[in-house]
Order: structure tokens, then sequence, then C-alpha cells
């Protein structure tokens, strides 16, 4: 990402010839047998599987364990917009060709959200507070925000927290292309998601799955973990508006930037870098860069703005989990990552947006932002961590 490296190209995992958008971020080289056991693979979508994938690694680097004494205090919650979307589309047609007695026994588990959330219970002993998010694409910052608040609240010590998707599937790509959302540049996938640059034309699918392990400070310190980063701001909003666009003037984006900020107890001044939603939409891109104007006043001239769904496409219910990492690493290095394809400057959309290199910065605080299909939004802050 530093480097600017994309990771869209036409889609290989169906063939897309027919479809008016043919480019999307997939994940090339999956193997879910590297983390799942061979006969247990196929009782799970493949954003289950990707969500055991990212969970594991995310353990092992927190170098957490759930152990007997403190299972009870480590919680999972772990959401997704959709849910298994290759299986509904492969079980359906069983159920037209075969008939209803060859669907598969693991039809369902396979499917619904909160199974992602389920099976990482189950494979880490995990007891604690087990729930799912399923609020489109504000999915994963949902959870992470739902998760400060429990162990806030006392209810955890630690929770195993982010989101996952895959839907890159002829129904998932062929929904979204119907709906006018997807860019349509398939002669350069490169280049087809350029958010806030005036010749974007829509987004590009991703998938994938991004999870954190979010500890009550003393207990992380107790244990000796490597602290990344500190969570220090939540909040939500709706827009009350209309079920996928945004109001023209942001109010619902800038609301939950405010409301984040309030939540965290810091002035707009104290933030150096926005990790935008960013899609790559003429409306969305627009009303987002409005809401950061609100929220920041004057001190949005001043900010560092990016979207990292230039180079990874927008990962629906996974993006806020996985740009909740990308915002704890700007911290960690202090490094704010590009807007890769920002070529054509467009007159609505005139922030800094970091284009086409990243920047070496000081970074104290990092707001993330996340909004979704039926005006749902969530922000999350991040702070530096000092001892």
């Amino acid at each position: 990402m530093l480097e600017g490296k994309n990771g869209i190209s036409r889609i290989t995992s169906f063939d897309p010839a027919a479809f008016n958008s043919q480019v999307a971020g997939e994940i090339k080289v999956f193997e879910p047998g590297k983390f799942i056991e061979k006969k247990e693979i196929k009782k799970m979508g493949r954003f289950i599987q990707m969500a055991i994938a990212a969970t594991q690694d995310a353990m092992t680097q927190s170098g957490l364990k759930v152990t007997e004494e403190n299972s009870e205090r480590v919680g999972v919650y772990i959401g997704s917009g959709i849910g298994g979307f290759e299986v509904i589309e492969r079980e359906y047609k069983t159920l037209l060709e075969h008939g209803p007695r060859r669907l598969s026994p693991f039809f369902i588990p396979a499917t619904i959200i909160n199974l992602a959330s389920g099976y990482i219970s189950i494979r880490t002993g995990a007891k604690g507070p087990n729930s799912a998010t399923a609020t489109a694409c504000t999915t994963s910052a949902h959870s992470i925000g739902d998760s400060f608040r429990l162990i806030q609240h006392g209810d955890a010590d630690a929770i195993i927290s982010g989101g996952t998707e895959a839907c890159i599937t002829p129904l998932g790509v062929g929904g979204f292309a119907a709906m006018r959302a997807l860019s349509q540049r398939n002669d350069s996938p490169e280049t087809a998601s350029r958010p806030f640059d005036r010749d974007r034309d829509g987004f590009c699918v991703g998938e994938g799955a991004g999870i954190l392990i979010l500890e009550e400070l003393e207990f992380a310190k107790a244990r000796g973990a490597e602290i990344l980063a500190e969570i220090v701001g939540y909040g939500m909003s709706s827009d009350a508006h209309h079920f996928t666009a945004p109001p023209e003037d942001g109010e619902g984006a800038f609301r939950v930037m405010r409301n984040a900020m309030r939540d965290a107890g810091i002035s707009p001044d104290m933030v150096e870098y926005v990790n935008a939603h960013g899609t790559s939409t003429p409306v969305g891109d627009a009303a987002e860069t409005i809401a950061i104007k609100r929220a920041f006043g004057d001190h949005s001239r001043k900010l560092a703005v990016s979207s990292t769904k230039s180079m990874t496409g927008h990962l629906l219910g996974g993006a806020g989990g996985l740009e909740a990492g990308i915002s704890i690493y700007a911290l960690r290095h202090q490094i704010a990552p590009p807007t890769m394809n920002y070529h054509t400057p467009d007159p609505v959309c005139d922030l800094d947006y970091i284009p086409n290199e990243a920047r070496p910065m000081k970074i104290d605080y990092v707001l993330s932002n996340s909004f979704g299909f039926g005006g749902t939004n969530g922000a999350l802050i991040f702070k530096r961590f000092t001892e």
C-alpha cells in the first residue's frame, strides 16, 4: 500500500464477460486449508474462512491466549454485510437442478452472518460476548466500536473484532452493477477505483477480512502485550435520507465525525489524518468531502485525507476492519497511505487526498470513516500509543 500497489484486476472467479463491470479486488491466492481442517472447509462460506484466517493471524501477532481462566472475559464480535453469497448461489442451483433433497445440510450455517463469530468463538474457546453486526458497509466499524463500548462497560477484557466479506460472485457483482454503483473501466482495472478524482465512475468490489484484537489497557499491559494503538473515539449516526444515496450536504457523515471527536474528547485540529470511506462514486465522494469540511472547519485544509479503496477495492462489510488496521499502521509508522489514481482534480472534491504517493508525517490521531446503505454511519478514532 505504501508503494501504491494496486489489487484491482479482471475478475477470475467467474466469467464476467456479460457484466457491465468486470473488475474487482479479488484475493488471488487464498488456501483455506492452511487455516482450517479439510473436512471443515465445506461447512463454511468463504467469508467465514477468511475471517478465521485473519483471526488466526491477529491472535498470533497479538500473543493473546484464551485460557480456562480468562475465557469468559474474551468475546467475539465479527460482522458481514452480506454473508455467504456464493453458497446461496450454489445451493439454489442445486435446488433447481436436483431438488430439495440434494441441498447441503451445511447450507444455512455456511451462509448466515453470525457464523463467522460463532466459528471463531468455538475455535478459540472465547466464551464472552458473542455477536455480529450487519450494517452494510459500516459493519466493521460498528463491530469495532461496539466492542470498544463493551470493554468500556466492563463486559469483557478482550474482544476479537472486525468484519469479513466475500461477494465477488455473479449475483454480487451483477446486483451492484444493476444499481450503477460499479466502475465500468474494464479496459484498465488498476485505474478503475479512483476516489475523489473528477473521472471516477463507481467503486470496485473487494473481498477480505480485517480483524483487530481489542483489549482493556491494564489487561493488555498485564500480559505484556505489544500495544499498537489506542482506540479513543466512536461515533454513530443515521442519514435518515435515502436507502442508498447520502444527502448532498453530507449531513449524516458530518454528525458521525463530530460524534466520534466528542467521544474522544478531542478538538478537530488534533486529527492529522482521515482514512476516508472514499468509495469512488460521484455522489458519495462529494458528500464526504463536504462533510469533512463541515466537521473540521478551517482545519480541513490542513488535514491529510486518503482512500485506500483505490488499491483494495471496497470490502463492503469488511472495509472498516481493514481500514482500521491501515489507520493503526499509519500511526505506528508515521506514514499516511496514498489515494491512487488521483490525476484530475474535481472542483467539488478539493481537499488534500495524498495523491499517488505515501506521505511520511506526524500523526497522533487518525479518524476512519465508514458509511453504509440505509444511511448508517460509523467513525472510529485511533490514537498513537505512548506509555
